[in-house]
């Protein structure tokens, strides 16, 4: 098997099956197969799943085990080479799969790429994203990037500094669309992608996981998934900064986590 897609649903069912009849009308060239986990919705019945894909997997989860969770349930059932976590909210317009699977067959330091995630309306999104840290924090508050060019500010901040235009090699990536090699799933604590954060900042702990054993993650331009953003509802804020709270405990100093808040309190972030 080439590539497992993982699609986490949760209350999300018409997006769920848009998002998946996507998948199968625009994939060839590849041997796929897709898992549907369901998180305990409570709107409808997860069978239907089963119903409009009998060639799908479906795993109905008694309890919401969140995002993360509820990947590595998925993760559990699959058999690619790669694995692919494709939010529910995005669709596939044209092969993506294959380019997707393309790059990281061609690039081995790579254990993570994301594709270039574009809004309805042709909006790009900034996928490629940098650590929060001192040295960036410190470029962005000095306005350092405005003695820069255009194109080596991007590169170097990345986030909306960058216009998603070229490939590069960032320090973490959006979970919306996120490819991963099944091999590093093996190397990482309980074989299993962290699963400490519920929702939002996973995608940042994975990658500096990733990083942390040796793995590139990349950003790919060559392709596009459309990514409606907000398609699943939920107490965005306050996880938010619980797990920003979360990922700074586990990841930096004291002095360092208030230095770059402090920056970003400045900067009105």
């Amino acid at each position: 098997m080439d590539i497992s897609v993982i699609i986490v649903n949760y209350n999300t069912y018409a997006l769920t099956v848009s998002c998946v009849s996507s998948v199968i009308r625009h994939t060839q060239g590849l041997a796929y197969e897709i898992i549907v986990v369901d998180n305990a919705s409570a709107h409808f019945d997860a069978a239907g799943f089963r119903q409009a894909f009998p060639d799908a997997t479906l795993i109905v989860l008694e309890q919401n085990l969140g995002f993360a969770g509820g990947n590595n349930a998925g993760i559990r059932a699959a058999s690619g080479k790669y694995l692919l976590l494709l939010n529910s909210d995005t669709y596939l317009e044209d092969n993506a799969l294959l380019q997707l699977f393309r790059f990281m067959e061609q690039h081995p330091q790579a254990g993570v790429v994301a594709p270039r995630l574009i809004y309805p309306d042709g909006r790009h999104q900034s996928v490629a994203q940098r650590f929060p840290s001192v040295k960036y924090g410190l470029l962005e508050l000095l306005r350092i990037q405005k003695l820069l060019g255009k194109r080596q500010a991007g590169r170097l901040l990345l986030g909306a500094f960058f216009d998603h235009k070229e490939t590069v090699t960032a320090d973490w990536v959006w979970g919306a669309a996120f490819m991963l090699r099944s091999e590093i799933i093996r190397q990482l604590p309980g074989r299993k992608l962290d699963d400490t954060y519920f929702m939002y900042w996973e995608d940042v702990q994975w990658c500096m996981d990733i990083r942390k054993l040796g793995y590139q993650v990349c950003y790919f331009a060559g392709t596009q998934i459309v990514h409606i953003h907000e398609g699943s509802k939920g107490p965005k804020n306050e996880l938010m900064i619980k797990n920003a709270e979360l990922f700074f405990k586990r990841n930096y100093s004291a002095l360092s986590a208030a230095v770059i808040k402090f920056i970003n309190t400045c900067l009105g972030n």
